[in-house]
């Protein structure tokens, strides 16, 4: 039987030291998936006559929108320790939360508790350093991560959770979270500034584009046979 890969998502949290994963594995892969492309044509100034139709402002805007299924009974059969655990405690309700902190501006200083904990955790044994303010209303830099072949920056739109059963504590045991991830581009990237922050996305962005360039190319010999096949024998 073959393995699959399980995509994530992995958020870095900006924190007063270095940007540190929170990595959320889905539990179960996406069955569907949209990957939408939106081209936006260039408006013409007042009074003028329409240009050029095939003329663009730049890159289409990118979009991803999948559901993830979440299920704690599955998390405590599976035996492993941590997670079967968790999945006794509070059902699915810390995956839940690590879903929602992609939605959520990190704190003014010190970053979120996910980053004060991580970046207190990287410390240990080091000199302390004063420490460093974190713009306010910052969003994480979230990479969306479906196998090698498509690793992008994105920013998580939108967030729709459905709990379905629940544990006699009410934690629930079963849910699904609708998500809409809108990629960055380039420009995008420029706009998070520099650092480490900016340098991993950037990283991202620019290997999915050459990967897509380079399949893109590959396609040539699909479209040599099919031009072959098109010429009457």
């Amino acid at each position: 039987m073959a393995t699959y890969l399980r995509g994530a998502l992995i958020a870095f949290t900006p924190t007063a030291l270095i940007p540190l994963p929170n990595i959320i594995v889905f539990q179960y892969n996406p069955e569907t998936m949209t990957h939408t492309w939106t081209q936006q044509p260039v408006s013409p100034a007042g009074g003028q006559v329409k240009g050029n139709p095939l003329a663009v402002t730049g890159l289409p805007g990118e979009a991803f929108g999948f559901t993830l299924a979440m299920d704690s009974n599955d998390s405590i059969a599976d035996g492993k320790k941590v997670s079967g655990t968790l999945a006794k405690v509070s059902g699915v309700a810390t995956r839940l939360a690590a879903l929602e902190m992609l939605v959520r501006p990190a704190a003014t200083k010190g970053g979120t508790l996910v980053g004060t904990v991580t970046a207190g955790l990287a410390g240990l044994g080091k000199k302390k350093e004063p420490a460093a303010e974190v713009p306010a209303n910052r969003l994480p830099v979230v990479l969306f991560v479906w196998g090698p072949g498509r690793v992008v920056p994105v920013r998580v739109t939108t967030l729709t959770i459905t709990e379905r059963l629940y544990d006699p504590l009410l934690n629930p045991t079963h849910a699904e979270a609708q998500l809409g991830l809108q990629v960055l581009t380039g420009a995008d990237v420029t706009g998070i500034g520099g650092g480490p922050l900016a340098a991993v996305a950037n990283a991202a962005d620019v290997y999915t584009d050459s990967l897509r360039e380079v399949l893109a190319l590959a396609n040539l010999a699909n479209a040599t046979e099919s031009v072959i096949g098109m010429v009457p024998h």
